[in-house]
């Protein structure tokens, strides 16, 4: 399948390389303020509950400055990347798509721009791009194959828009701390936020950790000082879609968001929970819904946990996009279920939960605002 995959991109990606300009500007959906004001929420898992809901600020503004030359990605297929200072563009933009990898992350950021994720744009193609991109096709009434064609990309249109260079700043540099490795020291953090700027320009551009330095290898990783010139996805997408009803399918792993007229709108990978006894079925409805919620830690739902073992008692775990559900939850009308974000967004349909639907963290915060009160959620 990857033979193919790359087959097709060699043949059909020369008229759609990356020859510099400035990317499309196009209205960050995450501007967009939620749709009605932010309700309590019941408790998630077993154990969670959330605070008084907080305003929610807007998406931080991303450069669409001019790209021009940057870096040559290494050519390797690792996740590692040499360590160096950030140096002088070397290459011309139009040579920058020249590796499979490059091509890869074109198509999955430009499916992220539409809400049809791939989960992390890392440059992989998996099962989680096919399916991103067989939603994609149907969508705009192309053969739903789940492999780039000809067809597709002229569909698509120009691959120039994948990519911006970003800038690092001095802000990018703030409240950066370890993440505590235990419940207990979780419970007595102020917030559970980034460790590095690498984890936080990652988050914001949608990407693995591990894309960054691929893309940028001469760059001083994890914490690139402040006027570092980076290419990063450009993740600025289209204005979210109204939703009239979600579809969870377990056997997919999927979230997708339908509208009027059934067609999907949106689509996201997600992970399930562990315990097919306790995947709800059938359907449900939004109740409510929080950004930044806190994590009310009950020993007893782990215990799997040898800490959570020795607690012997409940703990509350602080906001922040490390914090157990991430940064946004939704509410659904079975007791203690929810769909909501998570710290790790590489492990998205691997790993499984206890029983929540779990997205990435930017995922659930374009699904939070989608929905409304009474929203139907399909399980099936």
């Amino acid at each position: 399948m990857k033979t193919r995959v790359l087959a097709i991109l060699g043949a059909e990606l020369a008229a759609f390389v990356l020859v510099g300009g400035v990317a499309n500007a196009v209205r960050d959906p995450m501007d967009e303020p939620l749709p009605v004001p932010l309700l309590n929420a019941p408790a998630a898992e077993p154990g969670l509950s959330l605070p008084a809901p907080r305003p929610v600020p807007p998406m931080p503004a991303q450069p669409e400055s001019p790209p021009p030359a940057e870096p040559t990605p290494s050519e390797s297929e690792s996740s590692g990347a040499a360590e160096g200072t950030a140096g002088e563009p070397e290459t011309a933009w139009h040579d920058y798509l020249g590796s499979s990898r490059m091509q890869i992350a074109a198509i999955q950021t430009l499916l992220d721009r539409e809400h049809f994720s791939p989960g992390v744009i890392d440059g992989v193609w998996g099962p989680k791009s096919q399916k991103a991109l067989r939603a994609w096709q149907q969508k705009h009434g192309l053969p739903a194959i789940g492999e780039p064609d000809k067809s597709t990309f002229e569909e698509m249109g120009p691959l120039r828009r994948a990519f911006q260079t970003y800038v690092v700043t001095e802000e990018d540099h703030e409240g950066l701390a370890p993440v505590p490795a235990t419940w207990m020291e979780k419970s007595r953090a102020e917030r559970l936020g980034y460790e590095t700027v690498k984890e936080k320009l990652a988050e914001r551009f949608h990407c693995s950790r591990a894309l960054l330095p691929y893309l940028n290898p001469k760059v001083d990783w994890p914490n690139p000082p402040a006027g570092t010139k980076l290419v990063v996805p450009n993740v600025k997408s289209v204005r979210l879609p109204e939703a009239a009803r979600i579809e969870i399918l377990l056997h997919e792993k999927t979230v997708q968001v339908l509208d009027t007229e059934g067609r999907v709108v949106a689509f996201f990978p997600c992970s399930i929970g562990r315990d097919k006894e306790k995947r709800p079925r059938g359907e449900l409805h939004v109740t409510a819904w929080a950004e930044n919620p806190t994590y009310y830690f009950d020993p007893a739902v782990f215990p799997e946990d040898p800490e959570a073992r020795t607690i012997g008692q409940k703990l509350i775990i602080p906001p922040g996009p490390n914090n157990p559900v991430g940064t946004a939850w939704i509410s659904l009308s079975l007791p203690g279920y929810g769909i909501h974000g998570t710290p790790i967004p590489e492990d998205i349909g691997k790993t499984e939960s206890h029983g929540c639907f779990r997205l990435a963290n930017w995922n659930a915060e374009k699904l939070i605002r989608m929905v409304r009160a009474g929203l139907p959620v399909i399980i099936e």
